[in-house]
């Protein structure tokens, strides 16, 4: 056996340049299957961490065409009562209903002025929806809190004065949020909080443009669902129901997916190195036809030529995967810097784990494309062997 495997590594000596190309390819390979695997598989954790934290809550908006609280003006009015507010909260019981107002507006703090969204809520629901970065929680009308981005935008701090719309009044900021990224039901880094009595007091509207359902328990999220249809929307859709955790769990499956696609995008090119392997494989057959013919006219078996020719496979495999191991995590750290812009998850384990399978396809690939030609030079006729030119 080890004489075999002595013959293996002298051949890819001898013809350093063929073994060097086809370790070339393998190589590529293994970086193209690992970075594209670290990257689809950080861009899917990104996007999970950032989507998580709504993933236990049912979303009810006005069905759109549907009127409802009456009209104003001529127009239909969509939104939520405070009388399906009240009907609301007794079918969820015991799980918290948090009624939110919404608007865009104007927003200025001292020269800076953008545009941004403008949340109502109930001084107690804050603190049940939101996490507080610095500052205090809302407690009257004469306050705001900001979201933190909205907070970097216009370089506020606890303590700055915001004018909402044109004209308004001046609100001190108490509070500045955490980040909480993402979300299915408000999206408040970008958006300032006020209390639903300022809310009404500016814009008229005495009703609710939405209502978010915090789920006590996961495993009643169907059936708090079901509830809500079964009581609105039984004989005509009144609203819009929507549950985030399987809006969450699709858009995971979605990135999933993308991730494996990335995958199969690099195995391409590592199949292309192993008919590459192929290739220098069935010119070394060739080659050492002679070698073979003597091989076997000294006893050597069929299973000896076999061995000595996918050795040589795998010493190209084993080459090409171990440069390619590592070049995968400088690829890695590299494609995620230029990507995404971050780093943090590359260090984890199922980020990790795409280098050692790399290596192990390539090593794979490269085996199974010095079969052929091992059988071929196993299976040559001795005595037609010796007689080659």
């Amino acid at each position: 056996m080890v004489i075999f495997f002595e013959f293996a590594k002298r051949n890819v000596r001898l013809n350093w340049l063929r073994s060097l190309l086809a370790v070339i390819g393998i190589v590529i390979g293994v970086v193209a299957i690992a970075s594209m695997g670290i990257l689809g598989n950080s861009l899917y954790l990104s996007v999970s961490d950032t989507l998580t934290n709504v993933g236990d809550t049912i979303v009810i908006y006005p069905h759109t065409g549907t009127v409802s609280g009456g009209m104003q003006g001529g127009q239909s009015r969509l939104s939520i009562s405070d009388r399906d507010m009240i009907e609301i909260e007794r079918t969820i019981s015991p799980s918290r209903a948090i009624p939110v107002r919404t608007t865009a507006d104007r927003i200025q703090a001292g020269r800076e002025v953008t545009a941004a969204t403008v949340y109502g809520l109930r001084p107690d629901d804050i603190p049940v929806l939101l996490k507080r970065r610095e500052g205090a929680f809302l407690r009257s009308s004469g306050g705001a809190m900001v979201g933190m981005r909205l907070a970097e935008t216009l370089n506020l701090r606890v303590g700055s004065g915001v004018v909402i719309g044109e004209g308004g009044e001046s609100l001190r900021i108490v509070g500045i949020l955490e980040e909480r990224g993402i979300g299915f039901d408000i999206n408040p880094d970008y958006g300032i909080i006020v209390t639903d009595s300022w809310f009404y007091q500016k814009y008229g509207n005495s009703d609710w443009n939405q209502v978010i359902v915090q789920v006590k328990d996961l495993a009643q999220i169907e059936r708090v669902k079901d509830a809500l249809d079964q009581k609105f929307n039984r004989r005509e859709k009144k609203f819009d129901i929507l549950d985030t955790k399987q809006i969450l769990q699709t858009i995971l499956d979605a990135f999933n997916r993308i991730s494996t696609f990335t995958v199969a995008i690099g195995g391409i090119s590592l199949i292309v190195a192993g008919v590459s392997i192929t290739n220098v494989m069935m010119m070394s057959v060739t080659e050492r036809t002679k070698e073979v013919g003597i091989l076997r006219s000294i006893g050597t078996t069929k299973r000896g030529i076999l061995r000595m020719f996918l050795y040589e496979s795998l010493i190209l495999g084993l080459v090409g995967s171990g440069i390619g191991g590592l070049l995968s995590f400088i690829g890695g750290y590299l494609a995620l810097a230029i990507m995404l812009q971050s780093t943090n998850y590359l260090f984890t384990p199922s980020s990790l784990l795409y280098i050692p399978f790399g290596m192990c396809f390539g090593v794979g690939v490269s085996m199974l494309s010095g079969f052929y030609p091992a059988w071929k030079a196993s299976n040559l006729n001795p005595i037609e062997a010796l007689r080659h030119e």
